[in-house]
């Protein structure tokens, strides 16, 4: 439990001597808890970016990958990766820089202002993370469904799988990647809900309390 709260808690009893409490103590603390949270949300989007890379250092990661490079997508997926990377630093950099100007804030009107702007950014930034998710497994199945050249993903395959029709590979395959794409997508989803969704109500909760200080 955080300072402010406790105070809180003291001030419903009847029988203790309350401290007195300045309009700036107040505010300190709800900036100094504020500055934390996004600091929390700077750090995550910085891990999320970098901890799904460790996968590629995987050999069945790779032979993933290269397994999907034989969907004829490959230019298009390089051009939507470079798009995606671009966007992700982009939203890396304001979470910095939300975080930056809150550290130097003095005035809770701006403060205020600033933790609006932090929670537009978290929802756009998860927003466009589901959305990309969902493009690519979309991309995915639509070059396996367009390409009819099927000889490189079933010399890949186990000798009863090679025995099978080439269609009914196909078909199963991207209702395979349908289905993972979708739990993925949720899965993604509940992630972001349990670690931005956390921060962003104790970053509302402190917007709440700046409010009924500027009352």
């Amino acid at each position: 439990m955080d300072e402010l709260e406790l105070l809180k808690r003291d001030w419903q009893k009847k029988d203790v001597a309350h401290p007195k409490l300045t309009y700036d103590e107040i505010y300190k603390m709800l900036w100094k808890k504020s500055s934390s949270i996004v600091k929390w949300i700077f750090v995550i989007s910085i891990l999320e970016f970098v901890l799904p890379h460790l996968l590629y250092l995987l050999p069945s990661t790779k032979n993933n990958i290269d397994l999907f490079g034989t969907t004829g997508f490959d230019n298009y997926f390089i051009g939507f990766s470079v798009f995606y990377y671009a966007v992700v630093c982009y939203f890396i950099y304001q979470f910095y820089r939300r975080y930056k100007e809150i550290s130097a804030l003095d005035n809770a009107k701006h403060l205020m202002s600033k933790i609006l702007k932090t929670r537009r950014t978290v929802k756009y930034y998860i927003i466009f993370s589901l959305t990309m998710v969902l493009i690519m497994i979309a991309m995915f199945m639509l070059g396996i469904y367009l390409n009819n050249d099927f000889s490189a993903l079933i010399t890949n395959m186990s000798t009863d799988v090679k025995n099978i029709n080439p269609s009914e590979i196909k078909r199963t395959l991207i209702i395979t990647i349908g289905i993972f794409g979708l739990i993925m997508v949720a899965l993604m989803g509940v992630v972001y809900f349990l670690l931005y969704g956390l921060l962003l109500r104790k970053l509302n909760k402190n917007y709440a309390e700046l409010k009924k200080l500027e009352i």
